[in-house]
């Protein structure tokens, strides 16, 4: 269920929202990630991802932000749960003067195959895969993307 614009300004103003980031690696271990058209984050490189909606399972949100940011559909067992993580913005969708917080669920999932439907002009200007040192040292690559990937690193070395 999505909301008028009135309401949707009251609750991010109110509280946290709920989202799945998606952490995309192929199987050369390069990450997707999309330039961003919209407030939070506009114009920087970010992870896919969305909002979950009210009475929507992880698991269904999962399936529809994989078709919606992917354009391919994927189900919440193929991939690994990293961990959540509070994402704080200056900025909303509407504008400057009010803040974001989302608690971002995040996911990796890591493809054998090529995405060949990556939708355009919709959350994303363009999509692009990073080398994962090339991503850490992007200047565009927005700090929160960056933190999922220093946290896989971290997680490696641990392993």
């Amino acid at each position: 269920m999505f909301l008028d614009k009135d309401t949707f300004a009251t609750v991010i103003a109110s509280s946290p929202l709920v989202s799945i980031d998606l952490v995309v690696i192929n199987h050369l271990g390069q990450a997707l990630l999309g330039q961003r058209l919209n407030k939070p984050a506009k114009d920087d490189w970010f992870v896919p991802g969305g909002r979950i909606v009210k009475n929507e399972s992880l698991a269904d949100a999962f399936k529809r932000l994989t078709l919606d940011e992917l354009g391919s559909q994927f189900c919440i067992g193929e991939a690994t749960l990293l961990g959540p993580y509070d994402h704080f913005y200056r900025d909303c969708v509407f504008g400057d003067d009010i803040g974001t917080h989302y608690v971002a669920i995040a996911y990796v999932l890591k493809l054998e195959h090529q995405l060949t439907n990556l939708p355009l002009h919709i959350q994303h200007a363009q999509y692009q895969w990073f080398d994962i040192d090339a991503l850490l040292q992007a200047k565009h690559v927005h700090v929160h993307s960056k933190q999922y990937f220093i946290d896989i690193n971290k997680r490696a070395q641990i392993d």
